[in-house]
């Protein structure tokens, strides 16, 4: 069967969803330890949770990159996660899709949560045809994250340390072994028409 070209692709069980996100040690480490966000963590700011560990390991450097060297798992409330779903808005405009350019504007502005899909990528961090959800949260939904739908906060950053280790030495296998296990995330359909673009 082909792969569609945007799916959530997740950690997942019955009741919930695991996402990532890349911090200094300052944020991550005390969210880790105390299993909620630290007060240094802006809650007046987008946060942006990606469900695809490859992607973010992509995006942090393997947790190299200044800022974003303490990679954290975080395990949400499936209904949280489909709540910022269903309440977000694409971050790009789409013609045909929405009514005009200001329509779209007017949703952006007044959605708490976005949606943007980003080239997925393999283990040597190469991007593939297939899109990885990438959702901002914002406002409401930032708060919800953080006081309702978390669930769990592990530090991942030594797994990515090894993941890359073994991409560097070029023992893809074992590194792919390793890999968080993601598998299609079984949202309703509705739930994600809007987002697709």
């Amino acid at each position: 069967m082909e792969e569609p070209q945007r799916r959530i692709r997740a950690a997942h069980s019955e009741s919930t969803i695991t996402v990532y996100q890349a911090y200094s040690p300052e944020i991550g480490l005390p969210a880790v330890r105390d299993g909620r966000f630290p007060a240094a963590w802006k809650r007046d700011r987008m946060t942006w949770i990606k469900p695809s560990f490859l992607w973010v390991m992509y995006r942090c450097g393997w947790a190299t990159k200044p800022g974003q060297e303490t990679v954290l798992a975080v395990e949400i409330a499936r209904d949280g996660f489909e709540w910022a779903l269903r309440n977000a808005c694409l971050s790009r405009y789409v013609r045909g899709l929405h009514p005009d350019l200001s329509a779209w504007r007017r949703e952006l502005k007044r959605s708490p949560a976005r949606v943007q899909w980003d080239p997925e990528r393999d283990p040597r961090l190469r991007p593939l045809p297939c899109r990885s959800l990438q959702l901002g949260l914002s406002g409401e939904a930032v708060r919800r994250y953080a006081d309702e739908w978390l669930v769990s906060v592990r530090d991942v950053t030594p797994l990515a340390r090894e993941i890359h280790a073994l991409v560097t030495s070029g023992d893809l296998d074992a590194a792919s072994g390793l890999l968080p296990k993601e598998t299609p995330y079984p949202t309703q359909g509705e739930l994600l028409t809007h987002l697709h673009a």
